[in-house]
């Protein structure tokens, strides 16, 4: 069996982060997503374990200073982070665990954890991903425009990935992150006793 590994996806807000990775696990049974730790409540039907793990802010700083994250961020006066044992842990698996991030998480976790593989996820335009923002409906102009200033200050990390994927249909880049997959998944690091592997087969 193959070692997993990290697959992180960023991008620009409007870059269709999200749609993007729910489509990717639809299609893909071998590809688990990560599961985030954080600080606020649980919401109706929530599942501890499953939607998030759920910490009280003493767990949460407690883990945070014996380096048990991979990233961590305060935001909206919580506490969220990526556990690093559960990543690894379904990485020795064999699972490929999904984490879809922000860029500066993305940044935290390549300081972090080299071994994870980036992906930055691209507008065809700058001019399509206002648009889809403007779409969403649940912004005003004030953070319309702001969202979109981030975007271009995001766009100057580009260099920081390994791999950039033009999302101008869903399924055009889900293609493109299934061919990054495949040409992981054969990386001569991640498998053991590939010798021993070729004689087995050899000899059925």
């Amino acid at each position: 069996m193959s070692k997993g590994f990290l697959l992180v996806l960023s991008g620009p807000s409007g870059s269709g982060k999200g749609t993007v990775s729910q489509a990717l696990l639809k299609k893909r049974k071998d590809i688990k997503f990560s599961i985030s730790a954080t600080t606020r409540k649980p919401r109706p039907n929530e599942v501890n374990g499953e939607n998030y793990f759920f910490l009280s802010e003493e767990e949460f700083k407690s883990m945070q200073e014996k380096g048990e994250f991979l990233e961590s961020a305060f935001v909206h006066a919580n506490y969220y982070g990526t556990p690093k044992q559960f990543v690894l842990d379904e990485i020795e698996k064999g699972e490929i665990v999904l984490l879809e991030i922000d860029v500066q998480g993305a940044l935290q976790i390549k300081k972090n954890y080299k071994e994870a593989v980036f992906i930055f996820l691209l507008p065809p335009t700058m001019d399509e991903l206002k648009n889809r923002i403007i779409k969403r409906g649940t912004e005003t102009e004030e953070d319309i425009n702001r969202r979109f200033a981030n975007a271009f200050k995001e766009l100057d990390f580009v260099g920081e990935y390994d791999f950039f994927v033009v999302n101008d249909k869903v399924e055009n880049a889900v293609k493109d992150i299934e061919a990054i997959i495949h040409s992981e998944k054969l990386r001569v690091k991640r498998h053991k006793d590939i010798k021993l592997n070729v004689l087995k087969q050899g000899g059925k």
